[in-house]
């Protein structure tokens, strides 16, 4: 049996590298989030992630050379097998995605709403506002939610009916003002909402409170809560809790499995939050522990929003927080950079993109090598597995030894 160490897995959510070869049924053909950040930009300062071979597997799975410019000295030198994973879930979501890299792919269909007004049917709509105590909602349709607040906002506070909305995902999300509506009342108003959307298969209700008194003022809060289906089989996160280690979540990691396989939540925002607690919980994990961390800024502030800046901002200051990640680590300690999905800025309309992804594993024993095309997610969890001394997952293949 292998020894048991700790991992970390540093989740860049939406950090797709283009060349999905299925792309064509999504209808993203040549979307390539890194590649055409860097296009766009003409500069992208990332050393750190250079060193670890992001770009050499993303040209792999591209099949085109990243024009990032030049590169600053990398702050870390530890070894890393660097390579791209193709998604096997029949979706391009942010549960397929996770699921997968835990070792569960998900081979169902999802259910969706249609994107044009009203997207909701409307005996759905009657049964949650009865049992909610509400006249009706606002919104009724697919939006950006930074969007439909602006929209919506004023009238909202006016009568207390939630913005209701959807994406391209599976999703039915809710926005309410946290003062006026009540951040305890919206929580309960999508409990009663996924209660009566287990008939339509979807996959998740958010709460997207917000603050703010008028149009140009409205913000969202930290306070964002998903409400999701339990995946539909064991996955490395339940293995791990059931062989006793220790499974600790950071940022929507816990919504994302529906508090399976957690042993401990910890809530965070925002990119340097969420770099800053992750740091805290590796200085204070065991051994044989998973620290798990959705660095969500990627996809919901600049991917979805089409924000190339931003998002390259994003990028250059992830890398330079490795520095202070790379002294923390433990012998036995291994590292994965990897994401759930593309989400292209320059790409038309404001979806998730069908791409490969990045995945990078690194720490003090890691044996440097190229792991080339992987064929699903799961090899991460797989490989996460075989190094913790857990049995083997039931899909998925370790690249531990590659």
């Amino acid at each position: 049996m292998a020894e048991k160490g700790r991992v970390i897995i540093l989740m860049m959510d939406s950090f797709g590298i283009g060349g999905a070869k299925d792309a064509a049924r999504f209808g993203d053909q040549g979307a390539d989030t890194l590649g055409h950040i860097a296009e766009q930009r003409g500069h992208l300062n990332i050393p750190n992630l250079t060193y670890l071979g992001l770009l050499r597997a993303a040209q792999a799975s591209s099949g085109k050379e990243v024009q990032t410019g030049e590169q600053s000295i990398p702050s870390i030198l530890i070894p890393a097998k660097y390579g791209y994973m193709k998604e096997v879930s029949k979706g391009k979501d942010t549960s397929s995605g996770h699921w997968e890299m835990a070792g569960v792919p998900v081979t169902f269909d999802w259910g969706y709403f249609k994107p044009d007004y009203p997207s909701f049917p409307k005996e759905l709509i009657e049964k949650i506002c009865q049992e909610a105590g509400l006249e009706g909602i606002l919104g009724n349709k697919a939006a950006s939610g930074t969007v439909i607040i602006e929209e919506f906002g004023e009238e909202h506070i006016q009568t207390g009916k939630p913005i209701c909305y959807t994406s391209a995902d599976s999703v039915f999300q809710i926005a309410a003002h946290e003062k006026h509506f009540g951040l305890d009342r919206l929580y309960k108003l999508c409990e009663i909402a996924f209660k009566h959307l287990k008939p339509y298969n979807i996959a998740r209700v958010i709460a997207r409170p917000f603050e703010g008194e008028k149009k140009g003022e409205f913000k969202r809060t930290k306070n964002r809560h998903d409400y999701s289906v339990t995946p539909p089989a064991q996955t490395l996160l339940d293995v791990m809790k059931e062989n006793g280690g220790q499974v600790i979540s950071v940022g929507k990691i816990a919504d994302i499995f529906a508090q399976q396989g957690i042993t401990k939540a910890v809530k965070a925002s925002g990119l340097e939050e969420l770099w800053n607690v992750t740091l805290e919980e590796v200085k204070n994990a065991p051994d044989n522990s998973i620290v798990f961390t959705n660095f969500v800024d990627f996809d919901m502030t600049w991917g979805h929003r089409r924000d190339v800046e931003g998002y390259a901002q994003g990028l250059e200051y992830f890398d330079s927080r490795l520095a202070d990640l790379a002294p923390l680590l433990k012998e036995k300690d291994i590292v994965f950079i990897t994401a759930d999905h593309g989400c292209d800025p320059t790409y038309k309309g404001t979806d998730h993109t069908r791409e490969n992804v990045p995945v990078i594993m690194f720490g003090p024993r890691v044996q440097p090598a190229f792991i080339g095309e992987r064929e699903s997610y799961a090899d991460l969890g797989q490989t996460a597995a075989e190094h913790l001394g857990l049995p083997p997952l039931q899909t998925g293949k370790s690249f531990l030894h590659d």
